[in-house]
């Protein structure tokens, strides 16, 4: 048995496919930059958006994605320790944080492959419905805690 909120094990999950997406960015850009004949030698103070236009835009998709996995996962990370802190991440709410990270890994691969808007979109969609789940499940017990609702 250990002795930590289940919540916890989506958490590293994500934070783990997030190193992935760095990884997969960092091998599919370097290799277009190899192959447009940029160099990074002796650059300075360049962002890689100076890379959209330069590369091909299936390269930079990854870049966008890993982006997006520094975006709204954040509050995905906040709401979750939050709940492994109220001792709150089992049950519903540890698989509400699983749907969650599997649809992000979803929407990546689909962003990072064939980009369909409308597919990013709707798995977007039903992610962040999870993380509302979360939100509300973690502010509904603060409220029952504090004796405002019962």
């Amino acid at each position: 048995m250990h002795g930590y909120s289940p919540i916890l094990a989506p958490v590293v999950a994500l934070v783990a496919w997030t190193l992935l997406m760095q990884l997969w960015m960092y091998a599919v850009r370097f290799r277009e930059m190899k192959r447009a004949g940029i160099s990074l030698q002796g650059r300075r103070g360049t962002r890689g958006n100076a890379l959209e236009g330069a590369i091909p835009d299936e390269a930079n998709w990854k870049a966008h994605n890993y982006a997006h996995l520094m975006e709204q996962p954040t509050i995905f990370y906040a709401i979750a320790l939050t709940l492994a802190f109220m001792n709150f991440g089992g049950g519903i709410n540890y698989w509400l944080a699983w749907g969650y990270v599997g649809l992000r890994i979803i929407h990546s691969l689909v962003q990072a492959t064939v980009n369909v808007v409308t597919w990013r979109f709707l798995i977007f969609t039903l992610a962040s419905l999870c993380l509302l789940g979360l939100t509300t499940h973690a502010g509904l017990k603060i409220l029952y805690d504090c004796g405002i609702i019962g």
